[in-house]
Parts: C-alpha cells; structure tokens; sequence
C-alpha cells in the first residue's frame, strides 16, 4: 500500500507541487510572494498575529469576489479591480483587527493597509485566463493557509533569536541574534527558511522516487 501511494505521488509529483500552496509551493518561502510584511514587520508573533487576521480576512474573499466580477471587467482593469475589492474587504478586516487586538495593531504600522495592494492577494489579475470561482476558493485557502505557516513561523524564529522570547514571554536566558529583530535579521531568517524548506521539498522527492523504484 506505502509502495503504491510512492508511485502515485512519484508519477504526480510535478502536478501535485503546481498545485499546492502549503508545502510543496509554499508562496514564501518558494514563490516569494508576501516578503514586505513577513521581512519588516513581522518581527515578533503579535505583529504576526495581526498581520494573519487581516490576511485571512483579506485574501480568498478578494479572490474570489474578483473571480466573479472579472468576467464582466474588461482585461486591462483587472489589476485596479483587484486592488479595489481588496480596499472594500479591508475596512471589515482593520474593524475586526482593531476588536480581537485593539491599539495593539498600530505596531505593524503602514504593512497593515498595505496588505490592499499586496502581490500575495492580488498578484492573480495578472494571469490571462479567468478563474472559476471554486478554483479559487480552493486555491485562496490553501494560498492562506501557506502564507499565514510562513507568516508564523519567520515571526516565532526572530522574536526568539531577537529577543529570547515568545510573545512576550521569556523562552531563552538571552538574546542570541538581536539582529534578527531588524529588517536585515528578517531577510537573513527567511533566506534561511527558505533553504531548509526548499532542501526539506527536494528530500522528500527524493525519498519519494527511491521508494517507488523499489521493487
């Protein structure tokens, strides 16, 4: 049974990679989608928190309202029809940040209206072919779902090299890479995630195309 799923995942591995936005593609650390919020201001899991309750508001419902309206939208407005979706969904996402988090949404800063124009969420308008509106529910989720574990992550890692604490609370004795709180330390953090998740992709393939060969 192990042996026949190998196979199967070896035969379909390049579709299944296409598709994906969780693991195999992740938007992030793969597709280098959302790096802005993720590098500046996600450098402790509060502002991370934020960041992924205006996300998960924000990204399959403009997705999938643009989806729908864009096939009455001629081409060359697509982009601005995206960015305008977004800024109407926005207002109900900053509502809800400033209900769960209060004034504590002021420490993302601008990152938090600029999600608006973020590629992430509306990168879609670029593509030629109209999606169905399943499709891109379907993909909208899984886009969040990938982006909010990359969002968490990067924040978890540098609150705790740059400060030795998780949300505030103290996790090591010290500090070991206080430079990981600045804009530098985040694009060092996710080069690095990057690698190890990339070289975590390629192992699994490998494994994968081993156990299926295996007679």
């Amino acid at each position: 049974m192990r042996r026949n799923l190998s196979v199967y995942l070896s035969e379909n591995m390049d579709r299944l990679m296409r598709r994906d936005r969780f693991f195999f593609n992740n938007p992030v650390f793969l597709q280098g989608l959302g790096l802005a919020p993720v590098v500046v201001a996600a450098y402790n899991l509060h502002n991370a928190l934020v960041l992924s309750l205006a996300a998960a508001i924000l990204l399959t419902p403009t997705r999938v309202v643009a989806a729908l309206l864009a096939r009455r939208c001629y081409p060359r407005f697509r982009g601005p029809l995206y960015a305008l979706t977004a800024s109407v969904l926005y207002i109900g996402a900053w509502f809800c940040c400033r209900a769960v988090f209060g004034v504590g949404i002021q420490t993302v800063g601008i990152y938090l209206p600029l999600l608006v124009v973020e590629p992430i969420i509306i990168k879609r308008y670029e593509r030629t072919k109209l999606e169905r509106v399943p499709t891109a529910l379907r993909k909208g989720l899984l886009t969040t779902a990938g982006f909010l574990l990359a969002l968490l992550l990067v924040a978890a890692v540098r609150e705790l090299l740059g400060t030795g604490t998780l949300l505030g609370h103290p996790v090591l004795g010290g500090a070991p890479l206080p430079m990981a709180q600045l804009t530098c330390g985040g694009f060092f953090v996710v080069g690095l995630l990057a690698a190890l998740w990339r070289g975590m992709r390629n192992l699994f393939k490998r494994i994968v195309s081993m156990e299926a060969n295996t007679k």
